[in-house]
């Protein structure tokens, strides 16, 4: 039985240094290229909304973080980024609905509802930004997604940085844990790997 006391500390040591190296991947990713504190615009990347059109708890929670940025007068204007990726329902458009519910202007909010993942998220909402001479964003996703949108904004040619909204109060530690663990996996697959090659990506 020492050969299988063995594998199992061989097997939990292997396990450690990789989750040591995922997240040190991980939290290691700039967060912004600027040192800018006001921008021209708020983008809050999109998550999918229930089938019957209601926001999830973390598609809500980004768009009340964007509002409390929007309020701190971080930016005047936001860009929803988000298409009918998983179902019927355009993200963006909740989104748009729940920030203008929230009391944002109708006239301050643009929706973008093409993008299917974050990469189409960026290309899109930079993309309405030099249509309109913006040069700044501030990107408003879930704590667990920045790493991941960080190593895709790298790529388009504007100031960014990157804003985290709080976790939803329903999620449980289990949930957050999963979230989190899927993610950092993600990015640090990206990371050592790099992104397929993609036309949407500024300089591929």
């Amino acid at each position: 039985m020492i050969w299988f006391r063995r594998l199992i500390i061989f097997a939990f040591v292997c396990a450690a240094v990789y989750v040591g190296v995922v997240f040190f991947i991980d939290r290691s990713l700039p967060f912004s290229n600027t040192d800018a504190t006001h921008f021209d615009t708020l983008i809050v990347l999109g998550y999918p909304a229930f089938p019957d059109g209601t926001p999830r708890p973390e598609m809500r929670e980004r768009v009340l973080e964007g509002v409390r940025e929007y309020r701190a007068g971080v930016a005047s204007r936001m860009i929803m980024t988000g298409g009918a990726a998983h179902n019927h329902t355009v993200e963006a458009h909740v989104m748009a609905q729940l920030a203008e519910a929230q009391g944002v202007p109708a006239s301050a909010v643009i929706e973008e509802g093409q993008a299917h993942d974050t990469i189409q998220n960026a290309y899109y909402s930079v993309k309405i930004m030099q249509e309109h001479g913006w040069h700044s964003a501030e990107v408003i996703s879930s704590l667990s997604h920045l790493p991941r949108a960080s190593l895709i904004f790298v790529h388009f040619p504007i100031a960014w940085r990157m804003h985290a909204a709080p976790w939803p109060p329903e999620y449980g530690f289990f949930h957050r844990a999963s979230n989190e663990w899927y993610e950092a996996v993600d990015t640090a697959r990206i990371r050592l790997t790099t992104y397929p090659e993609s036309h949407l990506l500024a300089g591929r």
